[in-house]
């Protein structure tokens, strides 16, 4: 086995869990030039918020495929998939208008997506593994945003 494929037994690729984890690192480099003082601290809030939503926007697709693969999907089941980008652009708005930005929409956003795996639970289509590997990404990368948004007063 290449370590590409899907070993006997459904658990998932060691490269899906590789990659899956390597996913944190952006948020990782953003939190650590916020705390570290960066000169770029502000544009390093603002790639945490870009890379968070484009990832949140990312499972809703997921959802979509998941939907359309199972062959039984009902009109609810598309309408949840579309969420979390409208979420998303919802959570930007605020910067556009010159409201309190990043901060709360970090900690908003944090929080929809380390809750996300209970959409994944509800529609029944992951399998365990997948699902263990959704809360560990979705907690961290959750955990991660959420204390972007934290530190965020340091910065703005």
């Amino acid at each position: 086995m290449d370590g590409t494929h899907t070993p006997a037994g459904g658990t998932l690729a060691p490269a899906a869990r590789a990659l899956g984890y390597a996913g944190l690192l952006p948020q990782i480099i953003c939190l650590a030039m916020v705390l570290s003082g960066h000169e770029w601290r502000y544009s390093a809030l603002a790639g945490g918020f870009a890379y968070a939503a484009a990832i949140f926007s990312f499972l809703g697709g997921v959802w979509w495929g998941q939907a359309l693969q199972a062959g039984r999907a009902h009109a609810g089941a598309y309408v949840v998939a579309v969420l979390p980008s409208l979420f998303a652009v919802a959570l930007f708005l605020p910067w556009t208008i010159g409201w309190d930005w990043p901060g709360p929409a970090l900690l908003y956003l944090g929080a929809l997506i380390g809750l996300s795996p209970l959409i994944d639970r509800a529609l029944g289509w992951a399998g365990p593994d997948f699902l263990r590997l959704r809360w560990h990404l979705s907690l961290g990368l959750g955990g991660l945003t959420i204390v972007l948004g934290l530190v965020s007063a340091r910065v703005v």
